[in-house]
């Protein structure tokens, strides 16, 4: 009886041991969830607050440009319109194949994200400059020391002695989104226009005109 109950007491022992262990591991595996989360909250709000001290002289967000006034002596152009009834004949070849805008609300950026984009141009550029082989991961280095989180970086690669790279800067409605290239002696960056909404696509970016 005395062998019979030790070996009671020692099942019993190992069940509660695997109940323990069974019971930790989704804790565990909780614990790291919330810990990723709040690195990527933490990062979020860090990049929110360098767009802001970015752009702390720049008009509200949604402020619109002002259009260019008419020089003095001229009158602004109305579009023609056909008369009623008239018909417009095809252009040679056939119709003509729809193109992507280059002007218009579709393309342009607003007063805010147009002198926002002149301030991230300059200070991508001028820290990308000084590396003398600009690798993507060298790029990518240099991006997130400026405070652009990798999320926010796409389209980061190389292409001959080329890196590329485009930085999504939509924020509060806007679409601003730089485009650059880096070759370690000479660095572009231009400000480009991105959807409102959405995920970010690089196909369906815009030059700012």
């Amino acid at each position: 009886m005395r062998r019979r109950r030790r070996t009671l007491a020692v099942t019993a022992l190992a069940a509660l041991t695997l109940a323990a262990c069974g019971s930790e591991q989704p804790d565990s595996q909780g614990e790291r969830g919330r810990s990723v989360d709040a690195v990527s909250t933490r990062d979020d709000a860090a990049f929110i607050k360098m767009l802001d001290e970015v752009a702390r002289e720049c008009p509200p967000p949604g402020t619109k440009r002002e259009s260019p006034a008419a020089p003095e002596g001229e009158v602004p152009t109305a579009p023609v319109e056909a008369p009623p009834g008239a018909t417009v004949k095809p252009p040679p070849g056939g119709a003509v194949e729809p193109i992507a805008p280059t002007a218009g609300p579709e393309v342009e950026l607003d007063a805010h994200d147009r002198c926002a984009g002149v301030q991230h141009e300059q200070r991508v550029a001028e820290a990308v400059l000084q590396l003398k082989r600009p690798d993507p991961a060298q790029v990518r280095k240099t991006l997130n020391g400026l405070g652009y989180i990798d999320e926010r970086i796409h389209g980061l690669k190389q292409s001959g002695a080329v890196t590329k790279f485009v930085i999504d800067l939509r924020d509060k409605g806007g679409r601003l989104c730089l485009d650059g290239t880096a070759n370690g002696e000479l660095t572009e960056v231009e400000a480009c226009v991105a959807p409102t909404n959405g995920p970010f696509d690089i196909a369906n970016l815009h030059r700012q005109p």
